[in-house]
C-alpha cells in the first residue's frame, strides 16, 4: 500500500487525496515510512492479545479446584477458604478468582449440608371478569418534613385495571391495611363471590389482623415471592402511572387531607378518563362494567367502513380492537390456578 501511494505521489497525486482513497491518514503514511522495517505492531489492539502476566495457571486453577472440593472445604465458601489457608501458611490465588473458576467449573452453589433456599414462583392465576383477582401495595408519597412520608394503600382490579379502593395513612400497618381492604370489598357488594387478593411479602401483608380479615370475609391471599417486584407487576405499574403522572405535585405534601384530596382525584382520572393500553385504550371503570365490549365492537365497525372506502390505504389487516376476556398473573405453564368464572343461574 505504501508502495502504491508512493507511486502515485511521484506521478503528481496529493498525498492526502491518495490516503483518504486507501481509507488510512496522512499521518499514519508518514509514520509508516519512517518505520521501514515495521516489525512491530504498536496498536493498543495487539497488546490487549498478550497473555496477562498474573493470569493463573492450568495447574494452579486445577489445585483450587482440588482444594475446594477437598472434605475439608467441600461445604464452605471461598470466603472461608481462603482465610483458613492463610492461616496454614497457604496462598494460591484471591477469593475472587476462586470465586471465577468455580463459576467457570459451574461448581459455585450451594455449598453447605443445608438445602439452598428456594421460593417457587406463584401459581399462575386467570381472571375471566372483574371482581376475581385484586392486587394491591403500599407505595410512599412525599412529605414537606424530609424523611417522613405517607403511606398510600392501593387496591386494582387486575382484569379491569380500576382502583377499587384506597386511602393514605401516615403510618405502615396491618390494621391500616385490613380496614382499607374491608371497605373495598363492601363497597364493591362483592361479598360470597370468589376473590383472590395477591401482593407482596411486605409485614402490613401478611400480618395478623390482615390474614384474619380475609379469612373472615372468605377471600383467598396470594403472595410474591420475597424481593420479586415482577410477581406483583401490575401494581408496580399502577404506581408508575400515578407517580409519572403529569398532574403528581411537584411539591411535597403536606397534610394527610391535601395528600387524599390529590389520590381522588387521580383516582377519577385514572378510572374513567385515562385510555389503558393493556385493555385496548378504553378506561378501566368502562372495562370493569363491561362496557368495553361495545365499545371496541363498534371501534371495529368503523375502521373496517373506513377500509372498505378508501383499500389503497390498508396495506394489512385493519387495527386489532377485539376484546380481550382473560387476564393472566404469574404466567407459568407447569402451573395453573385458574379462577372459574361464576356460574349463573339457568
Amino acid at each position: 500500500m505504501i508502495s502504491s501511494i508512493d507511486e502515485a505521489c511521484a506521478s503528481g497525486a496529493r498525498l492526502d487525496k491518495a490516503s483518504a482513497i486507501a481509507g488510512i491518514s496522512p499521518r499514519t503514511i508518514q509514520r509508516y515510512r519512517l518505520n521501514d522495517e515495521m516489525k512491530s505492531d504498536g496498536r493498543k489492539a495487539a497488546a490487549s492479545r498478550r497473555t496477562p502476566a498474573n493470569k493463573i495457571s492450568e495447574k494452579e486453577r486445577r489445585e483450587i479446584l482440588n482444594i475446594t472440593n477437598s472434605p475439608q472445604f467441600e461445604d464452605k465458601p471461598p470466603s472461608q477458604i481462603v482465610p483458613k489457608l492463610a492461616d496454614q501458611g497457604i496462598y494460591i490465588a484471591s477469593e475472587s478468582s476462586f470465586y471465577r473458576i468455580l463459576r467457570a467449573a459451574k461448581q459455585l452453589a450451594h455449598r453447605g449440608r443445608t438445602k439452598a433456599p428456594a421460593h417457587s414462583k406463584p401459581d399462575e392465576l386467570v381472571a375471566t371478569e372483574p371482581d376475581q383477582l385484586w392486587s394491591w401495595d403500599i407505595t410512599y408519597l412525599p412529605t414537606t418534613v424530609k424523611g417522613l412520608f405517607f403511606y398510600l394503600y392501593l387496591i386494582m382490579d387486575i382484569y379491569s385495571r380500576k382502583i377499587v379502593g384506597w386511602e393514605v395513612f401516615a403510618e405502615e400497618s396491618a390494621e391500616h391495611a385490613a380496614n382499607t381492604f374491608q371497605k373495598s370489598y363492601l363497597r364493591q357488594s362483592i361479598a360470597g363471590k370468589p376473590l383472590i387478593l395477591h401482593s407482596d411479602n411486605g409485614s402490613p401483608m401478611k400480618g395478623a389482623t390482615m390474614l384474619g380479615t380475609l379469612q373472615r370475609l372468605g377471600v383467598m391471599p396470594s403472595f410474591s415471592r420475597p424481593s420479586v417486584s415482577n410477581d406483583n407487576a401490575y401494581s408496580e405499574s399502577l404506581f408508575k402511572t400515578l407517580k409519572y403522572n403529569s398532574g403528581f405535585p411537584e411539591k411535597p405534601f403536606d397534610t394527610l387531607a391535601e395528600a387524599r384530596q390529590w389520590v381522588s382525584g387521580f383516582e377519577h382520572w385514572y378510572n374513567e378518563e385515562h385510555r389503558h393500553s393493556a385493555i385496548q385504550f378504553v378506561t378501566p371503570g368502562q372495562r370493569h362494567r363491561k362496557e368495553d365490549i361495545l365499545i371496541l365492537k363498534k371501534r371495529g365497525e368503523i375502521y373496517e367502513a373506513a377500509k372498505a372506502k378508501r383499500p389503497e390505504r390498508w396495506a394489512k389487516q385493519c387495527r386489532n380492537w377485539n376484546h380481550s376476556a382473560t387476564v393472566t398473573l404469574n404466567s407459568k405453564k407447569s402451573t395453573t390456578a385458574q379462577i372459574e368464572p361464576e356460574k349463573k343461574a339457568a
